[in-house]
């Protein structure tokens, strides 16, 4: 690292909820920082904002549901002579009007924004941070990762599920690197997510308060664990005994456990 260059992280998703919290973080903790998502406004917003930590903020929009967006996010950042020391993938979004209701495009643009762009944003950069011999990769996975898939939500568990593992793979392939690679797996967090999906009553409702965490205790989490070089981390010791018992359970209760929890938020 040239003397007196700072440490540039890019983070998706950033303009609300963990994604503005993360970015929030690492303004405070000295980082430069891109920021990307697809509505410019609030991103513009989160970077006037940063500024105060001063840090020096780009902003890029772009939208990865299109295929070619996780290329062109690389090659922008190359253009304007950018180096990417680390990486949050935050992006997501969820459809749980059930999977026979959602229509097949809302399904291909939930796989390509969780799954696929993680995975090709990090074998984008991830060369670079091994060259340098220092890099950070966030996945901002989820509890529902470390749970039996949820009726009405059908593949967002599962999406999940995968970048756990893939981040515990790649948290092995890096050792000794200098690239920390670390799953961050919130359970309910306080955020625009459920407002945008439509499930703000339901789960407002279905679960008391004392089970949801706020954007940034997760974020705080997040950067602590990823700094510690952990594979995966989960905020909350609630979310750890829903996380040890799922795995724990024999198949046929667990599932009746989250049977129960579609249930209650009226999605089966």
């Amino acid at each position: 690292m040239n003397p007196g260059r700072r440490r540039t992280i890019l983070i998706t998703g950033a303009s609300a909820g963990i994604g503005a919290a993360l970015a929030r973080v690492y303004a405070a903790k000295g980082w430069d920082l891109i920021l990307t998502a697809r509505r410019e406004g609030p991103l513009e917003a989160l970077a006037e904002e940063l500024h105060g930590y001063g840090a020096v903020v780009t902003v890029i929009t772009d939208d990865l549901a299109d295929p070619a967006a996780p290329r062109r996010l690389f090659d922008a950042i190359a253009d304007r002579s950018l180096i990417v020391d680390g990486l949050v993938n935050n992006a997501g979004f969820s459809r749980t009007a059930g999977f026979l209701q959602t229509e097949p495009e809302a399904h291909a643009a939930m796989i390509r924004v969780m799954l696929t762009a993680p995975v090709e944003l990090a074998r984008l950069f991830a060369p670079g941070m091994a060259e340098r011999g220092f890099g950070r990769i966030l996945n901002v996975a989820s509890l529902a990762g470390q749970m039996p898939a949820t009726g009405g939500d059908t593949l967002y568990g599962p999406i999940k599920s995968f970048l756990i593992k893939a981040s515990q793979g790649l948290h092995l392939e890096m050792a000794g690197s200098g690239v920390h690679v670390t799953a961050l797996c919130p359970g309910y967090t306080l955020t625009e997510f459920h407002d945008v999906n439509g499930t703000r009553a339901e789960v407002s409702s279905a679960y008391p308060a004392w089970m949801w965490q706020t954007a940034e205790h997760v974020a705080e989490i997040g950067y602590a664990a990823l700094e510690a070089n952990r594979p995966k981390v989960t905020p909350g010791f609630m979310n750890n005994v829903l996380a040890g018992l799922a795995k724990h359970l024999p198949d046929a209760t667990a599932l009746r456990m989250v049977g129960g929890h579609a249930k209650r938020l009226k999605r089966i």
